[in-house]
């Protein structure tokens, strides 16, 4: 009897914890879920936390909502002009719809994986095609991808319930051929700024040199009008002076003058003058009594 009882105690606790644990299940914070009733989704979004389901004929699918990353296959495209580029580059998506997700993929990550990565070799492909490889080469990668990043976010929010958070392109190369044709072709644009620079600078050194020649015989005119000027203006003083000078001792003067002359004719040490001894020129070199003898 006791032991009959016993067992029903065991078997309702055991009856109890399997209720309890078929009925209750945990949202993770990163994890979002749908609960489904033989197949079909009776319940979307469900967030985390704590919830309740009826065992057996009720089932949940838990999808994790972090960012994931599509290392992408290194991929050959062409440009506008037809070369060809490589292209290496890598998706980051999120699960932003359980239940469209579940729909699509069945909540299969590698079957999600296998739908998107076509979709961004077109993107790429289609972006690739519409410009030219000197774009490619200019613009910056971050900008290259905002195109085919947005469409095709677009795109898979409404087929597969992801978001595509961004397409970044890890390397771009080219093939040996393109490689080439496009060092010569960068190499010729450099060649030919290096000209316009070259001829800019020219024209702006020779305008620079025309201003400084013009300005220098702006400043020469005026320096040698303010010489001239001075000059004259010494001179006139001079003169003045002179003339003052030789008014007030008019003998004197000229005595002065003569000796000046005596000075210059006789600058050189083998300098010879001829002249009479009795020109006014030896008039100041006379003794008084050579001058009473005559």
């Amino acid at each position: 009897m006791v032991n009959n009882r016993s067992l029903i105690i065991v078997g309702g606790l055991a009856a109890v914890a399997w209720l309890a644990s078929n009925s209750l299940y945990v949202v993770d914070e990163t994890e979002r879920a749908v609960k489904l009733r033989f197949g079909e989704v009776i319940e979307e979004n469900i967030q985390p936390g704590l919830h309740f389901k009826v065992p057996i004929t009720q089932t949940v699918r838990k999808f994790d909502t972090r960012v994931l990353t599509l290392d992408t296959d290194t991929s050959r495209y062409l440009t506008l002009e037809q070369k060809a580029v490589i292209v290496d580059s890598f998706v980051k998506w999120q699960v932003v719809n359980p239940t469209r997700y579940y729909e699509a993929t069945a909540g299969d990550e590698m079957m999600a994986i296998r739908l998107i990565q076509p979709r961004v070799d077109e993107s790429l492909r289609n972006e690739f095609g519409r410009l030219d490889l000197q774009q490619i080469i200019a613009e910056r990668r971050d900008d290259l991808m905002i195109r085919p990043t947005q469409e095709l976010d677009s795109l898979m929010r409404e087929e597969l319930g992801v978001s595509i958070l961004d397409i970044r392109v890890k390397r771009i190369d080219l093939p040996d051929d393109v490689s080439a044709a496009v060092y010569d072709r960068m190499r010729s644009e450099r060649e030919r700024e290096a000209r316009e620079w070259r001829a800019q600078g020219q024209e702006e050194a020779e305008r620079i040199r025309a201003n400084a020649d013009r300005r220098r015989q702006v400043l020469l005119a005026q320096a040698t009008e303010r010489a001239e000027t001075l000059r004259g203006e010494g001179d006139a003083e001079a003169a003045a002076i002179f003339s003052e000078a030789y008014g007030q001792n008019a003998e004197f003067f000229s005595f002065w003058r003569s000796l000046n002359a005596y000075r210059q004719s006789f600058d050189g040490e083998r300098d010879m003058l001829v002249l009479d001894p009795t020109s006014d020129f030896f008039r100041y070199l006379r003794s008084p009594g050579v001058q009473n003898e005559e």
